[in-house]
């Protein structure tokens, strides 16, 4: 909204006022107009990236997972480009309830499951924050069957293989986390996810219980595939992947692209293989 100018309010200069003096004046007005517009572009640009986009992301080599440290911003609305859900899966996503916060403690799920994949293990745990109503056994189970996906997961590549345990040394966690703990684990790496978003930070992957329950709009009606996307996105920076781009229109989203910015032209995609075994990916971000 643009503010009053006072000067636009004076009365006119009396006769025999000096016309250079006018013109600095009003040079003055505009200066300090233009300095506005720059603080406040400023400051939004700032606020809408934290202060850290793509903040500590370690590119994949020799084999080692990188310490990622990511959270993946949101955009207003999707792209005109892109479909739109109906207004009744996304009346339906919104009606979801969740707790702002949790109790602050974490639940591990009990049990594990066996090695699944041809590549250097990683051994992980899922967690799940007390009070906000989510089964850490049920969360569990949809976590392996993402990241034990030999056919389309991250362990189809041959370079990675994984296993849930619920004891000893792991390579990351899963944590299914409130808007508010997510918020303060993630602020630790020096990530804002603004209540809404997840990230990956260190040994930590943190999925916020608002976007696991509420999805994206990209994804309204489909759960398990938004579910994918997101487990594989994040353990994807926890591997050492940076944020790429759509690689054509029509193709596959890759899933280290920030889809909830917008698809521009791709289609939706929760996983980072396609069904020939090829890794779906795109231009680096910039």
């Amino acid at each position: 909204m643009a503010e009053k100018n006072p000067s636009s309010h004076r009365a006119a200069p009396a006769a025999g006022s000096r016309t250079p003096r006018r013109h600095t004046r009003r040079k003055g007005v505009l200066g300090v107009a233009v300095l506005a517009v720059l603080l406040v572009c400023t400051g939004t640009a700032a606020a809408l990236y934290g202060g850290h986009p793509g903040a500590g992301i370690r590119q994949q080599n020799s084999g080692e997972p990188a310490a990622a440290v990511t959270a993946d911003r949101t955009a207003a609305a999707p792209s005109s480009a892109s479909p739109s859900p109906s207004s009744a899966s996304a009346s339906a996503a919104s009606s979801v309830t969740f707790p702002e916060r949790g109790t602050g403690t974490f639940v591990r799920a009990d049990g594990g499951t066996g090695v699944f994949g041809h590549g250097r293990l990683l051994r992980y745990a899922v967690d799940v924050e007390g009070g906000i109503g989510q089964d850490p056994v049920q969360f569990a189970r949809q976590v392996d069957a993402i990241l034990d996906n030999t056919t389309r997961g991250w362990a189809a590549g041959g370079l990675w293989s994984f296993q849930r345990v619920s004891t000893g040394p792991v390579d990351f966690t899963v944590h299914l986390a409130s808007p508010h703990t997510t918020d303060t684990v993630c602020g630790r790496y020096g990530l804002d996810t603004g209540g809404r978003v997840n990230c990956s930070g260190g040994n930590d992957v943190v999925i916020n219980v608002k976007r696991w329950l509420q999805l994206t709009p990209y994804y309204q009606g489909q759960p398990d595939l938004y579910h994918a996307l997101a487990i594989n996105h994040e353990v994807g920076h926890r591997l050492g992947h940076n944020h790429v781009t759509c690689p054509g229109p029509g193709m596959p989203a890759p899933v280290m692209m920030q889809q909830i910015n917008g698809l521009h032209g791709c289609v939706i995609n929760g996983w980072p293989y396609d069904d020939q075994g090829r890794l779906v990916t795109g231009p680096p971000a910039t």
